[in-house]
């Protein structure tokens, strides 16, 4: 019995829809915005925008628009490649990953920092959301976050 191999390689396009309120916050990075959604109910404010509160499930029908600015909670290097899962494109390492608490919102928005010192980040420092220049209302529209100097 003889065996027949063949190789492919396939080629996946597809779209997905990411939803009203994933929808929303890209469209929003799109124009140079953060937005997040506010409970209507407690008024807990949460970026990027969700359906529901996470504090006491009530509807987050109100969207707003955040400062470009937060506070640094944390943050990490990451020193290992791997694929950008934003572009598929690999990622130059080392770079730093952190957690922002954007003024206004009640919780953190995790994303890429400029910074690639950590020994250059401390908790509690003031970054602001940088924007590429040409947006097409993808997560990737959002640089990083800087540290504000001063």
């Amino acid at each position: 019995m003889s065996e027949i191999a063949v190789r492919a390689t396939p080629e996946l396009r597809y779209r997905y829809a990411a939803g009203r309120y994933a929808s929303v916050f890209l469209h929003g990075l799109r124009d140079g915005r953060i937005l997040a959604s506010r409970c209507h109910r407690c008024a807990r404010t949460l970026v990027p925008p969700r359906i529901a509160c996470t504090g006491c499930f009530g509807g987050m029908d109100e969207i707003v628009t955040l400062p470009p600015r937060g506070v640094l909670l944390a943050f990490t290097q990451v020193a290992f490649p791997f694929l950008d899962p934003f572009t598929g494109i690999p990622r130059p390492v080392p770079y730093c990953y952190g957690m922002v608490k954007l003024e206004g919102a009640d919780n953190t928005f995790q994303y890429f920092l400029s910074e690639k010192d950590p020994g250059r980040l401390r908790v509690d420092q003031t970054v602001r959301a940088v924007f590429r220049e040409e947006r097409t209302g993808s997560l990737a529209d959002l640089l990083h976050f800087a540290p504000v100097e001063g």
